[in-house]
This record gives C-alpha cells, structure tokens and sequence, in this order.
C-alpha cells in the first residue's frame, strides 16, 4: 500500500476538507476550538506512530509526511497542535513499564492528547530548566519559553537538565499545580490559535514513575538533530497550499509560476524525504541543510505568489493568501536550532 491509499491519509484529507480548511480563516483569528481536537481525536490519526498492541496503527513514516503535509497545509494551527503528540507516544514505545503502561494506550488511541516542553534543551549549555534528584523523583526549576496546547492537551513530556548534564524527560498533569504557572497565552505574528503559552517551573515535583527517559545530553543532541535538518513536511503542506490558490488566480501568468514552482517544490520534496529515510538519520546532514533551506525557498516564492495573485484582497484578514504567507514565516523558525540558523542565514547571505 503507498502511503497515498493509507486509510489514515484518506482520513486526514477528509478532515482537512470537511472542517480545517474551510474554518482555517476564522481558527487563525479567534483560537483553536475543542471541536477541532475532539474531532482528530476521533479520526484515529493520534495513534498514527504508536504500536498496533497499544491501539495505535504503526504506520510508516511516508505517511506520517504525507498525513502532516495535509493537516498544515488546511489549518497550520491544527497541524502544530497535533504534531506535538508524536514525539511523547514514540518515547513512551521504549519507555520504562510503568509510565509506558500507563500512558502509551490512552495517547495512542486519542483518549488523551499530549504536549512537549523540552525545546529548551536544544539551548544547552545554556540551561533554561534544571533537573533536581529529590525524595525518589525529581524536582524542575526554570522557564520553559515555548509550550502549545495549554487547555487543549492532558499531558506534556517535559525535560530539565541535570548538574551533570543529563536530560531527564518526566511526564506531568498540563494544568497549573503546585510548583507550575502558565503565562497568558502569547501574541504571536502567527499561531496565535495554538494557546501558546511559557511555563514557570518552581520547584515543580514529579515521581520517578512519571520518567520516559534519562539521557546523556551529547547522546540526546545525537538523536535530535535530525529532526531539525530535515525539510519538514509542514513545509510542503504550506507551499502546495499557495500554490493551489495560486492556480484559482486569472492570467497565464499565475498559471505558469504555478507550474514551475510545483515541479521545483516536488523534486526538492523527493530528495528530502528520500533522506528522510535514510537509514543513518545523523548523516548527511550539509545535504538535509541545504534541502531544507531550498524548501524554504520555494515555501516563500509559492506563499508571495499567493498574495501578489490576490492583490488587495491579500490583505484582508479573512483571506487565505496572508494566513498561508505568515504561516510560512512561522515555519522558518519553527524547531529552529543554532546551527539550522547559521546555515539559513549563511544561504540567504549568498
């Protein structure tokens, strides 16, 4: 089966169709419904990465792409809500039993949502959350800048860095409790409907059964660095978004840079996710560097396309050719790390 006649990418098509999309306008200026979640809950699409065993449907990672590619390029809010729940569901797979028997079935299965607050530890050695060894659990004291979800998703896997720098992911209740304060949500340019928020940590406690994993953070580095110089397929998902607009602009003109930018986009596309699958995921990485910044490239070219086409009407709020244009901006420091910015910034420098 390709991932296009995957029962999951039919399904997020469906759901991108039927109520992202035509919501995406309104979801951008008034906020992320529950009604959302509850129905991606629904549709399955939660346990897309979990174990079968576990209630989840162990799809392959084309069609995580190709699932992510649609709900981005429908309603970016959406897509980043959800796309943080994947990480917590794969780590709890090789998790310890008890947090592992607890969580994996009910986030697989989309009873429960989860969220992430452990971009932080991509700052190190700056270390902006410490981990606490303390009454055989842990303690975590800092600011974590960056979480989204707040009132949306049950759980969040949260990291800190210990004195001998080890990262240590827990998982908490995503409420206020004692020893964790939310900020107001943040005004952001774009997203603003993902309930972004920062978290104070004072001295919140978690039990030693509440740790997915404990890490070396050279080891962790390792690990994550692939996920930040791949193209993401957000990234696509947005661009084949303007570009479909752009095909409902009058003119030849609008018809054949949609034409070119398409064929662009899809090779750059195919050499990305080819390396996607590689089976080094930590090698080549110059190479992934250099597609994803092509892909951002072509993002920007599709989503400007988009909003010249529209003229006037660009502006307007209630128009999709903006939206898709800052959803862009978003992306381009969206996961962003010293090195991807270094390397952007370089190609963008000539």
């Amino acid at each position: 089966m390709t991932s296009d006649a995957h029962p999951l990418v039919d399904r997020a098509r469906r759901l991108a169709t039927d109520l992202l999309a035509p919501a995406a306008e309104r979801v951008d200026q008034e906020g992320l419904p529950a009604g959302h979640i509850r129905a991606v809950r629904e549709s399955g699409l939660l346990g897309l990465n979990a174990p079968v065993e576990y209630g989840g449907s162990a799809a392959p990672s084309a069609v995580g792409r190709e699932t992510a590619e649609i709900l981005a390029g429908a309603c970016c809010s959406t897509w980043f809500v959800i796309t943080q729940h994947y990480t917590p569901v794969k780590l709890l797979v090789d998790a310890p039993p008890p947090v592992r028997e607890r969580l994996l079935r009910p986030l697989a299965t989309g009873e429960l949502l989860a969220g992430i607050a452990y971009a932080h530890v991509r700052a190190f050695p700056r270390v902006p959350v410490r981990a606490v060894p303390e009454r055989g659990g842990w303690r975590f004291e800092g600011t974590v800048p960056w979480y989204t979800g707040w009132g949306l998703n049950d759980v969040m896997l949260l990291a800190g860095v210990t004195d001998d720098a080890e990262v240590v992911f827990a998982f908490a209740e995503a409420r206020e409790q004692p020893g964790l304060r939310p900020s107001p949500p943040l005004r952001l340019a774009a997203l603003s409907a993902t309930r972004t928020v920062s978290l104070e940590l004072d001295g919140l406690w978690l039990s030693g059964d509440a740790v997915a994993l404990r890490a070396p953070q050279e080891r962790f580095a390792l690990v994550d660095r692939p996920r930040n110089t791949n193209a993401s397929p957000a990234v696509f998902g947005v661009a084949r978004a303007a570009l479909a607009l752009l095909d409902e602009a009058p003119g030849a003109e609008a018809a054949g840079t949609a034409r070119s930018l398409r064929a662009r986009l899809e090779e750059v596309r195919e050499q990305a996710y080819a390396l996607w699958d590689h089976p080094v995921p930590h090698e080549r990485v110059e190479e992934r560097l250099v597609l994803k910044t092509r892909a951002y490239d072509l993002m920007r070219d599709a989503t400007t396309a988009a909003v010249v086409a529209g003229g006037g009407r660009s502006l307007d709020l209630a128009g999709r050719a903006q939206r898709l244009a800052r959803e862009g901006m978003f992306l381009l420091v969206q996961g962003q790390t010293a090195e991807v910015r270094r390397f952007h910034l370089g190609h963008l420098g000539g």
